[in-house]
């Protein structure tokens, strides 16, 4: 049984959009509430989110072949995704950065602050670039098709092994 879904990339890109958009919450949060784990929460999650982004890019350019020799339409979108992944995981990376150093800064409250309104407006952008990514992405593919397998779409062969299960289980009733 392979437990690495093919194509990578559309299992992977949610991680960082969940990450990032509450990793920006948390450094909102942050900047109001200075004590305990609040700032450190923040910039693990954007940390992580950073990561996500890194991996989100190279699984979506590894996994361009399937999309190869596309409409001009879809190439244009598809060129638009890849630069709006890239600026995605660019204010992800300096959001997390700034975030750590707001986190590290617990013992002198005042610099501590002016950093977490930082990391809260890098974050606040980087969640943005998520939504231009991911809008992009989406268009890609539910009004274009891009990366489905055609053969599946079209005949709706491939069904899930919960839809087999329970096809099976409703069998054995009979």
């Amino acid at each position: 049984m392979n437990f690495i879904p093919s194509p990578l990339h559309p299992a992977v890109v949610h991680f960082p959009i969940v990450m990032i958009v509450l990793g920006a919450v948390v450094s909102v949060i942050a900047v109001f509430w200075r004590k305990g784990y609040v700032p450190a929460f923040a910039a693990a999650l954007l940390a992580l989110g950073a990561l996500g982004a890194w991996v989100a890019t190279e699984t979506g350019e590894s996994d361009g072949g399937l999309v190869e020799n596309s409409p001009a339409q879809v190439e244009t979108l598809l060129d638009a995704h890849e630069d709006w992944a890239k600026r995605t995981l660019t204010a992800a990376a300096i959001a997390a950065a700034i975030a750590v150093g707001a986190a590290a800064l617990f013992r002198f409250p005042r610099a501590a602050r002016g950093v977490a309104v930082a990391a809260a407006l890098a974050a606040g952008i980087a969640a943005w670039t998520v939504y231009e990514t991911g809008h992009r992405g989406g268009a890609l593919v539910y009004r274009h098709g891009a990366g489905v397998d055609p053969s599946v779409a079209a005949t709706g062969a491939e069904t899930s092994s919960a839809s087999q299960k329970s096809e099976r289980h409703r069998e054995d009733r009979d």
